[in-house]
């Protein structure tokens, strides 16, 4: 290995740019010369990434957008492949979009490229099968969860567990106040934070569950107030619609879904990785969950793991309440989540615990891993 550490990234979305531009900041630390290549955002181009084309190009939700871009994804991966090739870079970084970069790794490692997949895909839920597609893809995974990393050690996947970045971004002690004056709240009512998902089909599903059980939730607790960060305009219009006819104190907010965790007292939130930030802001919640009943049906034989939400698979018990599915009824969310308002000691001191473990300097850890395997010669 000369002087200079090439390393090749490739990012897929705004998640995957946060996560490889404070792991290009921790190798920059590490290593006097490193080079770097591939596609990323503007925070990895921020800190030195030449990307052969925008990322937006590769960030495409959902199956229908996918089939339509399908001819041009190809096209792309292939060039890149053939570019990565000819560039020989020391490893290759794959950030989390599996199902682009796991094809990328597998043709870089037989070309003798030494490949690391940075973020797990959810193997540990469903499509065992994938285990062994990464096994032949990948020198290295590195999870942000300890209980991923087991479940790699068990299939013979090399694993490092690296701590997550939100863990070390969210104080272990949020100040509910200040929040609250940051966002007008008043300072003595039971504040309910209101997180029905950030995409619009989640939102039409639990849009209304989550402000009918607000409004039952008023009946049992007179004087509360919501407060709703919103994922974008559309989803904010979605959600105006929603309230109208329903009598609320609530607040809608543009993102600021941070701001909201600080403030409130208690969560009430779809299953996803907003669970998480609510767990680091050591916010009691109730998560519900619904999908269309045929993809209930699937999922059910598909899953697994014998909780669907974070906290729980992290606590590896049932910390906190999951209402799925017919099981989602507004009642019963009212009345699940009433009593945490005063008294949701034992899912926050589980937080903390969770929070400490997970709380490991991330990039730091991930760039050590990834130096180690490319000075393996």
């Amino acid at each position: 290995m000369g002087d200079v550490l090439r390393v090749a990234l490739v990012a897929g979305e705004a998640s995957g740019d946060i996560l490889g531009a404070g792991l290009m900041q921790a190798l920059k630390a590490r290593h006097a010369h490193v080079e770097f290549i591939g596609v990323g955002g503007p925070l990895m181009q921020a800190e030195g990434l030449s990307s052969y084309f925008p990322m937006e190009r590769l960030a495409v939700m959902g199956l229908v957008e996918v089939l339509g871009r399908l001819p041009e994804l190809l096209a792309r991966r292939k060039r890149l492949i053939k570019s990565l090739i000819a560039a020989k870079p020391d490893v290759f970084i794959g950030i989390d979009a599996p199902d682009f970069n796991l094809n990328v790794e597998l043709k870089l490692r037989r070309a003798g490229i030494k490949t690391v997949h940075y973020v797990s895909p959810s193997v540990w839920a469903w499509r065992k099968k994938r285990v062994l597609k990464i096994r032949q893809a990948c020198d290295l995974m590195l999870t942000l969860f300890p209980f991923e990393a087991q479940f790699y050690d068990a299939h013979n996947v090399p694993v490092r567990f690296v701590g997550h970045p939100l863990a070390d971004a969210i104080p272990v002690q949020a100040d509910r106040m200040a929040a609250r004056a940051a966002l007008d709240l008043p300072l003595d009512s039971p504040v309910v934070a209101l997180m029905p998902g950030s995409r619009g089909g989640e939102v039409a599903r639990l849009g209304s569950l989550f402000l009918d059980a607000a409004v039952r939730l008023r009946t049992l607790r007179p004087g509360i107030r919501f407060v709703l960060p919103c994922a974008s305009r559309e989803r904010r219009e979605q959600l105006e619609q929603l309230l109208v006819g329903r009598d609320l104190s609530l607040t809608l907010l543009d993102g600021r879904s941070h701001d909201a965790l600080a403030a409130c007292d208690a969560v009430l939130i779809a299953s996803g990785t907003a669970t998480l930030e609510a767990l680091l802001y050591k916010r009691p919640m109730v998560v519900a969950y619904k999908v269309a009943p045929l993809t209930y049906r699937i999922l059910k034989r598909l899953v697994t793991t014998p909780y669907i939400s974070l906290p729980n698979l992290l606590a590896e018990r049932l910390l906190v309440p999951e209402l799925i599915q017919d099981a989602a009824t507004p009642e019963a969310l009212a009345q699940v989540l009433a009593p945490l308002l005063a008294g949701g000691e034992v899912q926050t001191e589980g937080f903390d615990v969770i929070h400490r473990a997970l709380r490991r300097d991330a990039s730091v850890q991930a760039a050590e891993a990834v130096l180690r395997l490319a000075e393996q010669g």
